[in-house]
């Protein structure tokens, strides 16, 4: 399957006590089934992947796997900060009918171009599923360079990256080196139209996940090369692009689907819900997109 066109940063939803809410997990596949979205990426960053434990992050793939039946896309959120553990987890989530894999770049430990570089080879060996880079350096202290990225293309079943850098000018450079048919898309909302025009293939996005359907089209609108649409689709998703980063990722998110009555408040420590100061501000780059009324 091509991760290709708007997939989504999916949540977890939790109830107030912190457990996994599986039925408004159903929910919000069917949302996504509904409008547009071409893939989930489950237990990703908006996911709280630091906080979920191996059988929960098993059995929501393995839940969304059973609810999409082949639609769209589901890839799993299984890099860590291990070598070892991320080979393991993507050995035994391999033995669902999984899409691929999302594998972020070590967080914390700051390894070098040629640790990372290592790194996903060795997950990538110990896969069988394709497999999606993650360069996001803004949590995770690291970059993973365009040359490095350049030698993992041509690593079996490397398929990919995720490209959270702000600079559409990164995603230009990537497509200029990588192999041919490898997938470049962008992972940040706000810059990802112009990401687009420079050769990514879609998006990874938080927006998404309340405004599925205008992502979906925006996103459409740029692949074609029609800048004037995907221009105007994106305009009233600006401020939520930006609003939904107001605390930390998935807060806001989080809290938006709550008012649209998708999900619970449920989130897990060390994170806290959005904080009242917050609430008019996230509202109102809302209603601009039309998600809340």
């Amino acid at each position: 399957m091509s991760f290709s066109g708007s997939l989504v940063a999916i949540v977890t939803p939790m109830r107030p006590d912190g457990a996994v809410d599986l039925e408004a997990w159903i929910r919000l596949l069917d949302f996504h089934l509904a409008n547009g979205t071409s893939g989930v990426v489950v237990g990703g960053t908006s996911g709280e992947s630091a906080t979920l434990r191996e059988l929960e992050l098993r059995e929501l793939a393995a839940r969304a796997c059973e609810r999409v039946r082949g639609r769209l896309a589901v890839i799993v959120g299984a890099g860590t900060s291990s070598t070892s553990a991320t080979a393991e987890r993507v050995r035994w989530l391999s033995d669902l009918p999984v899409d691929g894999f999302l594998l972020v770049t070590p967080a914390y430990n700051r390894p070098t171009q040629e640790g990372l570089y290592q790194h996903f080879a060795a997950a990538a060996a110990a896969s069988a599923k394709p497999i999606l880079l993650y360069n996001v350096p803004g949590r995770t202290a690291v970059d993973l360079k365009p040359a490095t990225v350049a030698r993992l293309s041509r690593v079996a079943r490397i398929a990919g990256v995720k490209e959270a850098l702000a600079d559409p000018s990164r995603v230009r450079e990537l497509v200029d080196v990588v192999t041919r048919g490898f997938m470049v898309l962008s992972g940040d909302d706000a810059t990802a139209r112009e990401a687009i025009a420079c050769g990514a293939r879609g998006v990874i996005s938080v927006t998404a996940n309340v405004a599925p359907r205008a992502m979906s089209e925006m996103v459409a609108a740029a692949l074609a090369g029609d800048v004037a649409k995907a221009r105007e689709l994106d305009a009233p998703l600006a401020n939520l692009h930006r609003d939904l980063f107001v605390e930390a990722n998935p807060i806001p998110v989080k809290w938006v689907l709550a008012q649209m009555g998708l999900i619970g408040a449920g989130l897990r420590l060390p994170l806290t819900p959005l904080s009242e100061a917050q609430h008019a501000t996230v509202r109102a780059a809302a209603r601009a997109a039309g998600v809340l009324n």
